[in-house]
């Protein structure tokens, strides 16, 4: 296959934005479209391959895995292997669980499947998973796997067959992924049969290049670069993807396989040997990146100064030229590394990672005294109190793989005699629930609540989400009385610093403007301060297992969002409870543990003892002591107001 500079070109057009995105740099929001751009241009060189080995005879599926071993495996392991030590210095132990997960998936080229598997509303940080950009690597992993042989198979029959063939499954896999952006999006994003579409537009792009040579058209690779450059600028997190939105960039990067003959300006451009420079460590700089990241996020227990990302950005390209140099080049060449050596060196690297990954979670005995193993263990057993106790319990809270309609077929909100005080939004409303049963004896309690589902209607909002709300406008609200209590509460922070606070606003106060008509007792709850990472491992890390019987931890910055859901409440007079009021002392620093009885059961969410302690300050705060019976079962010791 002849060699194309701008294909180096476009790697480090797809590279550099995905770093700086995952950097977490505003004005690259859309650079993750460079893992989609990466996926067009292997379709295309491994299918220019593959026909050119076919049509001369040349092809042998051993040869083909062994070049790709040769490509992908020995920079793989070692990046990995170097992950280790420092996962092993400062990851918390539920971070080393995922951490040793995740080697075993990538050993396997399953990372996609894990990474989906651990989606749910309770699991760490993605930022601070430092393999976890692993996962496009295993969709491109199962592509190599099976495309060969399905290229082999379907060849006998001819080659416009096959080609016509490959067009039709990237139409299927498109549609599915429009279709699974809707009703599964997590699946969506890494599964490879709604990914296999942009591989699939590189290979058609090679079977025309194959047929008809690379055309000279400055107009339409000049249009396949701006349209690249577009989706990188315009797109953000909250545009579907993969969808047909994906389409621009993708179609941006065949407009310039095919159209960038190297007269035109634009294979001038990608030529450039900067740009071909960073594409020719592209592959390096994109395993670098995320654990450097990663690392840093969790060794600050938060996010990183703008200054050191921008020098990890710096030291991932440094990394990426040794790894280029001492690692990718030499395994690449035959006459250094042979296909023998590349073969038992890749079953080993395998070996060994499995192993390691087996190995790690059962080490905490070994990075930790008894008191620390003791808090982190309180920690266990709360999580799984709250969620194998109460979530047992909580038929009306609707997870990832469920539907908002199942509220209403269990009948979540049902009638009552007596007053009713009903919970709605997300799992922020569902960690209520027990504080509100023991708490408020007189009323009867029920929720309408969803995994990740904010209270509030907005443009980016997942179907799902939308369905629950529509839902609870129309099916619950209408037959609201004004005896009943409304306590709406989620997380809104995330939501507000996703969205901004202009829709933000208009949402919230519409929601609650629809509320308040049905003439019942509204309130707002503010967001349960947050902790950065799980706050028992960090009590046990930072303080050695001496915990004292009232702590305080350092929480993420909500205010800006407190502030405006209480301007909103003002404005239209709807009652808020202000949830860092009674935990936090100052801005940042919340109650955590409170004489023998911890409030949180994770990095967001109240324990039964938390959240028995919020709801009787709300009742406090406003029912007299008549309304309800005091709470007896609730050790409400000291207040931080007290502290």
């Amino acid at each position: 296959m002849k060699y194309r500079a701008e294909i180096d070109g476009l790697r480090a057009l797809a590279v550099v934005p995905v770093i700086f995105f995952h950097a977490g740099f505003k004005l690259f929001n859309g650079g993750f479209v460079g893992v989609d751009m990466f996926f067009v241009i292997s379709g295309y060189l491994i299918t220019t391959i593959l026909i050119e080995n076919i049509e001369n005879k040349q092809f042998s599926i051993v040869n083909f895995y062994e070049r790709r071993a040769r490509r992908i495996l020995p920079a793989l392991f070692f990046v990995i292997l170097a992950c280790i030590p420092f996962a092993w210095m400062w990851m918390l132990p539920s971070q080393m669980k995922d951490f040793a997960q995740s080697l075993v998936a990538v050993s396997f080229f399953a990372s996609n499947i894990l990474f989906w598997r651990e989606s749910g509303y309770f699991d760490a940080v993605a930022e601070e998973k430092p393999l976890l950009h692993t996962w496009s690597l295993a969709v491109e992993e199962q592509y190599y796997i099976f495309f060969p042989i399905f290229l082999i198979l379907f060849w006998r029959f001819g080659k416009g067959r096959v080609f016509w063939v490959i067009v039709v499954m990237a139409s299927i896999s498109l549609l599915l992924s429009e279709w699974g952006w809707r009703k599964q999006p997590t699946a969506n994003f890494y599964f490879i049969l709604t990914r296999a579409w942009e591989l699939f537009a590189g290979s058609i792009a090679a079977f025309i290049v194959q047929k008809r040579g690379i055309q000279k058209d400055d107009f339409l690779s000049l249009l396949g670069l701006l349209a690249i450059v577009f989706s990188i600028f315009a797109y953000n997190e909250s545009t579907p993807f993969p969808s047909l939105y994906a389409l621009v960039p993708v179609l941006g990067v065949v407009l310039i396989i095919l159209y960038a003959d190297k007269d035109t300006l634009v294979a001038k451009l990608l030529s450039k040997k900067a740009f071909v420079y960073v594409g020719l460590i592209s592959y390096s700089a994109y395993l670098w990146h995320q654990p450097f990241f990663a690392f840093a996020r969790i060794k600050t227990l938060g996010e990183p100064s703008t200054v050191l990302m921008i020098t990890l950005c710096l030291l991932s390209i440094v990394a990426a030229f040794i790894t280029w140099r001492y690692v990718e080049r030499p395994f690449r060449s035959k006459s250094i590394v042979s296909g023998k050596v590349i073969f038992l060196s890749s079953f080993a690297g395998i070996v060994i990672t499995i192993f390691i990954g087996v190995v790690i979670p059962k080490t905490e005995t070994i990075r930790f005294n008894n008191a620390q193993l003791a808090v982190i263990e309180d920690g266990r057993k709360n999580r799984l109190l709250f969620e194998g106790s109460a979530y047992d319990r909580f038929e009306c809270f609707f997870d990832y793989k469920q539907k908002a309609s199942q509220l209403l077929d269990k009948k979540c909100i049902t009638d009552s005699t007596s007053s009713r005080i009903i919970l709605f939004g997300d799992s922020e409303a569902a960690h209520l629930l027990e504080g509100m049963k023991s708490v408020f004896k007189k009323h009867e309690i029920m929720q309408f609540t969803g995994t990740s589902c904010r209270a509030i209607d907005y443009e980016s909002n997942s179907n799902r989400c939308k369905e629950f709300y529509n839902l609870f406008v129309t099916e619950i609200v209408p037959n609201l009385t004004a005896k009943d209590i409304v306590v709406v509460s989620s997380n809104w922070w995330n939501t507000f610093r996703d969205i901004g606070e202009r829709e933000f606003s208009s949402s919230l106060k519409d929601i609650l403007l629809k509320i308040k008509k049905s003439q019942v007792n509204l309130f707002v709850f503010t967001n349960a301060p947050g902790f950065n990472a799980n706050p028992y491992e960090t009590l046990a890390v930072m303080f050695g297992g001496n915990v004292d019987k009232i702590t305080l931890l350092e929480t993420q910055n909500i205010w800006d969002s407190d502030f405006v859901i209480e301007a909103i409440a003002n404005e239209i007079n709807v009652k808020t409870f202000n949830v860092s009021k009674v935990l936090c002392i100052d801005a940042g620093k919340c109650l955590f543990r409170n004489l023998d009885n911890y409030l949180y059961f994770d990095t967001g969410h109240l324990s039964f003892y938390g959240s028995r302690y919020v709801a009787n300050e709300f009742r406090k705060a406003n029912f007299s002591s008549s309304d309800e019976s005091e709470n007896k079962r609730t050790p409400v010791n000291l207040s931080p107001s007290q502290l």
